[in-house]
């Protein structure tokens, strides 16, 4: 059964820092792109980052550029969303998805999510 489980998410002050990971199972991530997703209380879901498949390009979202940074282990089946300087609106449930090869999607599975508050 194919899962992605999502975990580092937490409580942190402006300005701090978290990492994000992302924990495949039951598939290899070798063959997939993973995009890490966010949504805050009544508003949509946006898009924050994607890594494509090993080499390939990664892709930010403006409001996370030169703050977030996105990486991945192949060989731990796990992405990482390191992120920094972060701000209040920051918060919000951050879920990843895996789409084969390409960010552009479909994306086939999904992670239940981790909440990052970010508050003084």
């Amino acid at each position: 059964q194919p899962q992605l489980v999502e975990s580092g998410g937490g409580l942190v002050q402006p300005g701090g820092s978290l990492r994000l990971s992302c924990v495949a199972s039951g598939f290899t991530l070798d063959r997939y792109a993973i995009g890490w997703f966010r949504q805050a209380p009544g508003k949509e879901r946006e898009g924050v980052s994607c890594t494509s498949i090993s080499d390939g390009p990664t892709y930010y979202a403006d409001s996370v550029k030169g703050r977030f940074t996105i990486s991945r282990d192949n060989a731990k089946n796990t992405v990482y969303l390191q992120m920094n300087s972060l701000k209040p609106e920051d918060t919000a449930v951050y879920v990843c998805a895996a789409a084969e090869y390409y960010c552009s999607g479909p994306y086939d599975y999904w992670g239940q999510g981790t909440q990052v508050t970010v508050s003084s």
